[in-house]
């Protein structure tokens, strides 16, 4: 299923062209037009999932190995010593395109810092009431 008002169900079907670098019958993964990195890359589905809650779980299953692929090939062919994988879902979190994607982002020695964060702190009995509250809440 395609969304005909989604940009990247555009890019993805091959209606609004892109820097294609691989594709398949399920994804096409293309060059962000705002790289982080040299090489920074979109996972576009074919399909129209919203983000991961909605996201098909055969499609889901293949995902993550073909951003593997993906960031091994960034490796040998851009001479990156590791990469980001990064998901974003709902506006809070930073997405901006309600598509589900995935970033696959280069890092090279003594490039900028990005995707962290500042470690907090919570007592154990914070950590537990949480995770119950999450464990009722799983279907």
């Amino acid at each position: 299923m395609k969304d005909n008002n989604c940009i990247f169900c555009k890019i993805a079907n091959g209606e609004i062209p892109s820097a294609t670098v691989y594709e398949d019958e399920d994804f096409r993964v293309i060059l962000d037009l705002g790289p982080a990195s040299k090489g920074h890359a979109l996972i576009l589905p074919k399909d129209h999932y919203q983000d991961v809650c909605a996201l098909d779980e055969k499609v889901a299953a293949k995902a993550l190995p073909l951003a593997a692929k993906i960031g091994a090939a960034m490796k040998k062919g851009l001479g990156c010593s590791g990469f980001n994988v990064v998901q974003n879902n709902g506006k809070s979190a930073g997405q901006t395109v309600f598509h589900f994607h995935m970033h696959i982002i280069p890092r090279y020695d003594g490039g900028p810092e990005m995707v962290t964060w500042k470690p907090g702190e919570a007592s154990g009995e914070e950590l537990e009431e949480t995770a119950g509250k999450i464990r009722n809440e799983i279907e």
